[in-house]
């Protein structure tokens, strides 16, 4: 582990632990009473006004010197790369004395629907301001189930797979794969049990290990799924250029719609290890259109419902990676909307070598289809090119009717940063934005523009409608 001032980034033994296992426990460096004052204030702000849900961060600001804190900040930091962002969610879970057990689920992305891409993007934090001892209804994960959205049996009595209940003491903060399988248990002490819950998201993509990284090269199980997967993870978290090798026997397509999950995932990194670009861009334009319908159904893995575009072909060819980008970009113009769709998110998957698609994936903002402009302004802030063009493009796609084209949108031109400085009037009416995410996420793009007009509009938004967490009815001013 490497200690600095203001970080403790992580070894790769914990790098390892995280790709694998979906979860990581850590403990912040502020002595018992802190976190004692901090379970304090939630009683009161409780007490008094009910959950505050996103307002949990003014109201108790003190939370935020947890998130602050070396070991924390150096674990997000390994994981989600210099410059991540605290998402403007985050939520008071209460969990008193007498509370029931809770079902499998996975958590939805925000008022969105994102394709839950092997490539971690996203975290949760859930911080433990008490100890949390395992009677008194602790979060519990599956390990090593994040990237499958299948299990025996979502009631945990019936449940199959392997539990791990996240018991821990004051002050930790369990870092968890966004996609991770999770749920409370029974609360049979005779005591409270708070976790707050917060999200924050990587803003650029790997350039360089960000982590305390000592041995590059990492040989996982590979002839487990789950294996061949960890194994895609730290390649590209570690930037590391890794191609298919072509000397494969080539591997077996119809897995790729296998009815188990296994099945599927096993012959999706085999095709890409044996870089089978026309065969999988074949299979997408099948699978696309023929699971669109079921894919964007409510299931206890996609709660809001689920995104069109996650298909197995698209996570073979997002780890063939530059290598499919011209036909993904040919495959934007085909005559269905499911199959456009698709392309478009398997480009955003690929990240920075999709750059030659840019032009493209601009281009797609103006589809006939939502799920084609949502996927490609999501693409586009992963790609994070700064020409004219795509700023441009961008800028036009903030005043969609759908919130969620606005939301992604925005947080492309967040994640372009200063380049997109033409951005900047146009994102200023949506300060005002009906949906308070796509507010926030207005913000953050006009803080990482940070030009003198971006600070201009921003400071003056934040001065007019600062929030005083110490006004109250009864001390109005």
């Amino acid at each position: 582990m490497t200690t600095t001032s203001d970080r403790q980034l992580l070894d790769d033994a914990a790098v390892r632990d995280f790709i694998t296992d979906g979860y990581l426990i850590i403990q912040s460096h502020h002595p018992p009473e802190f976190h004692l004052a901090v379970c304090r204030q939630l009683d009161e702000v409780l007490d008094k006004g009910g959950n505050p849900g996103n307002n949990l961060l003014p109201l108790v600001p003190g939370i935020q010197q947890v998130f602050d804190s070396p070991p924390v900040s150096g674990a997000l930091e390994s994981l989600l790369g210099p410059g991540f962002s605290m998402h403007p969610h985050r939520y008071c879970h209460t969990h008193p004395a007498g509370s029931k057990d809770q079902n499998w689920h996975k958590d939805d992305y925000i008022y969105d629907q994102n394709v839950r891409h092997h490539r971690f993007r996203w975290l949760m934090a859930f911080y433990y301001p008490q100890d949390v001892t395992c009677d008194m209804g602790p979060s519990a994960v599956m390990p090593r189930r994040q990237h499958y959205n299948q299990t025996s049996d979502t009631d945990p009595s019936r449940a199959t797979e392997e539990e791990f209940k996240l018991t821990a003491p004051a002050g930790s903060v369990i870092l968890l794969n966004f996609d991770a399988w999770h749920r409370a248990t029974a609360n049979t002490s005779d005591r409270m049990r708070y976790m707050l819950k917060f999200q924050f998201l990587r803003m650029t993509e790997p350039l360089a290990p960000s982590w305390d990284c000592a041995e590059l090269d990492w040989q996982p199980d590979a002839g487990a799924p789950d294996g061949a997967i960890a194994r895609h993870v730290w390649d590209w978290l570690a930037a590391r250029e890794v191609h298919p090798d072509c000397g494969g026997a080539g591997g077996d397509l119809a897995a790729l719609s296998h009815e188990d999950e296994d099945q599927r995932l096993r012959a999706a990194y085999t095709l890409s290890a044996n870089g089978e670009t026309a065969a999988l861009i074949a299979a997408l334009c099948a699978q696309a259109p023929a699971l669109a319908e079921a894919n964007q159904a409510k299931s206890p893995a996609h709660v809001q419902g689920g995104n069109p575009s996650e298909i197995s072909a698209a996570y073979a060819l997002a780890a063939l990676a530059d290598t499919a980008v011209p036909d993904l970009v040919a495959a934007l113009n085909h005559d269905q909307w499911s199959v456009r769709a698709a392309a478009a998110d398997v480009l955003g998957d690929i990240g920075r070598p999709s750059l030659p698609a840019a032009g493209a994936l601009a281009g797609a903002l103006s589809d006939d289809s939502f799920w084609v402009r949502r996927n490609a302004a999501e693409a586009l802030g992963t790609v994070a090119p700064g020409d004219h063009g795509t700023v441009t493009a961008l800028a036009a796609a903030l005043a969609d009717e759908d919130h969620r084209i606005r939301l992604n949108a925005t947080l492309a031109l967040a994640k372009i940063g200063p380049e997109a400085d033409a951005a900047v009037a146009s994102l200023k009416p949506l300060l005002g934005d009906k949906s308070r995410y796509v507010r926030h996420n207005a913000m953050l793009a006009l803080q990482r523009i940070d030009t003198h007009a971006a600070r201009s509009v921003l400071y003056h938004e934040l001065t007019t409608s600062r929030w005083c967490a110490l006004t109250t009815a009864e001390r109005p001013y």
